[in-house]
């Protein structure tokens, strides 16, 4: 048995030896973060739908074997890139896909592609993700990383329920011993990480309502059915039914996000929708709102004489990160930027596809401030959000010390 004399020099030992990889890392970091950054910009320029990533997949496979990695592609797009010894290995994970929004940021890099953004700063993940691939080739080819890490780059993060599942399903944690990600926090300023222990985001699915009806005269509305006031009573009432079948503390939340019948003023549609998201903090009552939306909605819409059809996509669970993982990046983060930089943040309804690999192996999530210091908060999935780029190399500096550490590993295979 270990006394706690020799478990607690161990940690002192383990602690040290993070403390300088951390010292070798920062000065990595600005050998390659010009790199990373340029990749950024050119992804950023050329994004790419869901399981469209052909581009931004080959330009990465490019860069990592020229630095000695061995690259694997995954089916459609994607791919894995390997760094290390053979034995315990941990992952580390980048989303690849943009968004369907229209760029409004005006920067010299901004999307030549129309109506396609990295609104969610996918970009800055991916270049991350690389960036840290490129400091831990150089630590593996000095002797200085002690076990394998594969850099995981994942395709469709914004589809339901998540790319992660195919990305899964081909092996790619065969070996794997826990993961690690990152995700852009538009509210925290560049230079800073948010972190806890436990559900850091919330279960997230889509839910779409369509209503039928035989259509008519606005002027006779009792003959045709009234499927616009049938919609509205759907758009306003199914949010506060489910919030109140449901228990408060679990955080449920139904937003709309598009809502549409009709063409003209003076006739009665046949035909019309609502989509938006169902999310919820604790799966076990996310489990139970979702299965509540149909019975809800057919209540609803009887007195109106009209027929509702409800498509609900399952989505993902919440991301739940684990202790012992959320203390290595705590660690990491706090010897490579100073202790003020490490701020405790608090679980979001956003949701994230993170959250299965997590169902597998050990793992978490931080959270990469983006706002430039004193400037504007620009939110996600907006067009205009614009990444400070300074947070980038806080990105790769923190994954590739927590990559690096022994102390990231599960804790019955670290030294």
């Amino acid at each position: 048995m270990t006394s706690d004399t020799e478990a607690t020099s161990d940690a002192g030992s383990a602690t040290r030896r993070t403390e300088g990889l951390a010292v070798r890392v920062a000065d990595l970091v600005l050998a390659h973060e010009p790199t990373a950054r340029a990749v950024r910009r050119e992804i950023h320029a050329h994004p790419e739908l869901a399981h469209q990533e052909h581009r931004t997949t080959a330009r990465l496979a490019e860069v990592l074997t020229a630095a000695g990695a061995a690259v694997r592609l995954l089916p459609g797009t994607g791919l894995i890139a390997d760094i290390g010894p053979s034995g315990p290995m941990l992952a580390v994970r980048a989303d690849l896909d943009a968004l369907p929004v229209p760029e409004a940021t005006g920067l010299p890099y901004a999307s030549t592609v129309p109506g396609v953004a990295h609104a969610c700063g996918h970009d800055v993940h991916t270049a991350s993700v690389l960036g840290a691939g490129l400091v831990l080739a150089d630590l593996a080819r000095t002797g200085d990383l002690r076990h394998g890490v594969r850099l995981v780059f994942q395709p469709a993060e914004e589809v339901m329920p998540g790319g992660a599942l195919g990305v899964i399903g081909t092996g790619v944690l065969e070996g794997v011993s826990a993961i690690y990600s990152l995700h852009c926090d538009p509210t925290l300023d560049a230079g800073t990480v948010g972190l806890k222990a436990g559900p850091i985001t919330s279960a997230s699915d889509h839910v779409t309502v369509r209503l039928h009806g035989t259509g008519g005269h606005t002027s006779r509305p009792h003959l045709a059915g009234d499927l616009v006031f049938a919609l509205g009573q759907v758009v306003t009432q199914l949010p506060a039914v489910i919030a109140r079948r449901v228990d408060p503390r679990a955080g449920v939340n139904l937003t709309w996000g598009a809502v549409h019948a009709g063409d003209v003023a003076n006739a009665v549609p046949s035909a019309g929708y609502a989509a938006g998201t169902l999310r919820c903090m604790e799966t076990e009552a996310w489990q139970h709102a979702g299965e509540l939306v149909e019975s809800v909605v057919a209540d609803l819409v009887r007195p109106y004489s009209v027929r509702a059809e409800v498509d609900l996509v399952r989505g993902v669970p919440p991301v739940d990160n684990e202790v012992h993982s959320t203390a290595a990046l705590d660690e990491a983060a706090r010897i490579l930027l100073g202790t003020d930089a490490v701020l405790p943040t608090r679980q979001s309804l956003g949701g994230e596809d993170f959250a299965w690999y997590l169902h597998h192996v050990p793992g978490a999530m931080v959270r990469l401030g983006t706002r430039t210091p004193g400037g504007t908060t620009f939110d996600l999935h907006r067009g205009d959000y614009a990444p400070d780029e300074a947070a980038l190399a806080v990105g790769i500096g923190v994954l590739a010390t927590t990559a690096a550490s022994e102390r990231a590993l599960p804790s019955g295979l670290s030294g």
